[in-house]
């Protein structure tokens, strides 16, 4: 897509009431060890993609699986997606190494991520 402001998804975080079983089933469909490793926070990386583990869904509460949108400019395309009919469910906040994320619901209800790295 040319002149498209995203990178694609290229980050999923799936919540996991077990972090220890969970972490030893995606070690096994993706083939590698973790990267980050952490009693909050387990993180694969496998061909270009970022696959996150949060135990009991984290301070986000999240519930099911959240896809990041990968953007160059957080806070313009949360501008974009609101005006659109998205609602905020998770303001644009750091989460470490210059890293951007927030959170908006569309309006069927589906949590999308976006995600900016500075």
């Amino acid at each position: 897509m040319t002149g498209s402001s995203t990178h694609g998804i290229k980050t999923m975080l799936h919540p996991v009431s077990d972090l220890a079983k969970a972490k030893a089933v995606y070690a096994a469909l993706l083939g590698v060890e973790p990267q980050t490793d952490s009693s909050y926070y387990v993180g694969f990386e496998a061909e270009g993609q970022h696959i996150g583990l949060v135990p009991g869904g984290g301070p986000q509460s999240m519930t099911s699986p959240v896809a990041y949108w990968h953007v160059t400019d957080i806070e313009a395309k949360l501008a974009e997606v609101i005006a659109a009919g998205a609602t905020v469910k998770e303001a644009a906040h750091e989460v470490g190494g210059g890293r951007l994320v927030a959170t908006v619901i569309d309006p069927d209800g589906n949590v999308l991520g976006l995600l900016q790295d500075r």
